[in-house]
């Protein structure tokens, strides 16, 4: 039994749940209100990546094998090529399949992704976690007046107090917990947040272990925005998360949905406002349209700090093998891992390309993913894109480079023309163009 605690910092209890409908009006699109505040950039001198594919990801699809996540959990360590980017990544323990495949892959020996667990908070959990020599696991926190109040059934005293006894049951198993704050970006921050976080600090101070807190943007209403209202305004809630509730950069960890558009842009914005970790997905699978995508955070990382060590070649054969085992279909837009990110169909960007390959591909995508230029052809190509098509192709280098009055290209040009002239609609395939080149080389 947990004795029964007067924490030092309270809940305000209120009488109705505050659902923010001036933000939230259901009935409408959700309102961002400014208040002309102005938060400076304070990015962590270290930040990383931590995962979640094997817990929220999977969740969103068919279960995953042991074999799988076996296979799932190298590819992260491989991309990973021990700098301990990946930092993490999170199980489930509740099936027997879920425990072996934390075995299977705590057999490796990995350094990095270091494995966690989330659990519900019952004794039989903790017993599990313990037994399985995990360290750390994660527990649900539900912070908002909508799960407080209509999911929870509880007011705000008595659910804080419901959750820092299984923070104390947690540390009395020797377990650090990490405290997923559920829905954040629409619960009462000086009302509930604040004092639960400052109560967790205080735990963890008593316990001598300083207890990670994971802001979870569940439903991606969180904005990267300047002087926006609280609870949506990302910068401000990091701000006072670090600065009134004491948690250093180390402990904060923001895992965001897709929801709007924004989870790329807004798990950047908590770097660059103070929280170390982001949480990820492997292609950003999850709940409704997804989490933060793996991806997308590991160019980000590139694009803020100077690691030259993670292999992201290893993207692309991760792209394959999902594909190929879960029948899964990735947008052929999607950045970075889609067939058509780097494709050109244009024949002025064809033509840029051919002179000079930076002028439409921004970095070289070859090198650094595995991912060459692609260029297809279709009734938009002109002698550009045909000359650029078989310049790629055929891998020539300078003196070998056909240009657009070759011969050859206008050849094939006139018949490129007569395919859509007789009605065609889908771009030519490399095998035509290849069997057309055959034949009048």
């Amino acid at each position: 039994m947990i004795e029964k605690k007067i924490y030092e910092f309270n809940a305000v209890d209120v009488d109705e749940p505050n659902l923010y409908e001036n933000y939230f009006p259901y009935t409408e699109i959700p309102k961002i209100k400014f208040n002309g505040k102005t938060i400076d950039m304070d990015i962590p001198e270290e930040i990383w990546i931590t995962d979640t594919t094997f817990r929220d990801g999977q969740q969103s699809m068919s279960a995953f094998t042991v074999e799988q996540i076996s296979r799932l959990f190298d590819y992260l360590h491989q991309i990973d090529n021990g700098t301990g980017l990946i930092r993490t990544s999170e199980f489930f323990l509740y099936s027997e399949k879920d425990r072996q495949a934390v075995y299977k892959c705590m057999e490796k020996g990995y350094d990095f992704p270091k494995i966690t667990s989330w659990i519900r908070a019952n004794a039989n959990d903790f017993e599990l976690v313990k037994s399985m020599g995990i360290k750390e696991t994660g527990l649900l926190m539900s912070c908002s007046d909508y799960h407080i109040f209509k999911k929870l059934k509880l007011n705000r005293s008595s659910c804080m107090e419901k959750y820092l006894g299984i923070i104390k049951q947690a540390l009395e198993q020797g377990i650090l917990p990490r405290c997923h704050l559920e829905d954040i970006t629409r619960a009462d921050f000086y009302g509930f947040v604040l004092p639960l976080i400052k109560n967790i600090q205080e735990l963890g101070k008593e316990a001598g272990v300083q207890i990670k807190i994971r802001l979870c943007d569940t439903l991606g209403l969180g904005v990267p925005y300047q002087g926006v209202d609280l609870p949506r305004s990302i910068p401000e809630m990091i701000q006072e998360i670090k600065n009134q509730g004491g948690v250093p950069s180390e402990a904060l960890e923001w895992h965001g949905h897709n929801d709007y558009h924004n989870v790329v842009t807004n798990a950047t914005t908590a770097w660059l406002y103070g929280a170390a970790a982001v949480n990820t997905t492997i292609f950003g699978i999850g709940e409704r349209t997804g989490n933060c995508p793996l991806e997308g955070m590991l160019v980000e990382y590139c694009q803020l700090k100077d690691d030259k060590k993670i292999n992201l070649t290893m993207i692309n054969e991760l792209r394959d093998f999902f594909e190929n085992e879960f029948n899964y279909f990735i947008d052929v837009k999607r950045p970075f891992v889609g067939d058509d990110f780097n494709m050109t169909k244009a024949g002025v960007h064809a033509d840029g390309i051919m002179k000079y390959e930076a002028i439409y591909n921004s970095f070289d995508t070859k090198k650094i993913l595995n991912r060459p230029v692609v260029i297809k052809v279709n009734q938009a190509s002109g002698l550009a894109g045909i000359a650029a098509w078989i310049n790629n192709y055929c891998s020539f280098v300078e003196d070998d480079k056909v240009g657009k009055k070759d011969p050859l290209v206008l050849k094939i040009k006139t018949w490129v023309d007569e395919q859509y002239e007789r009605g065609r609609t889908t771009s030519i395939s490399d095998e035509e163009l290849a069997a057309f080149l055959g034949r009048h080389k």
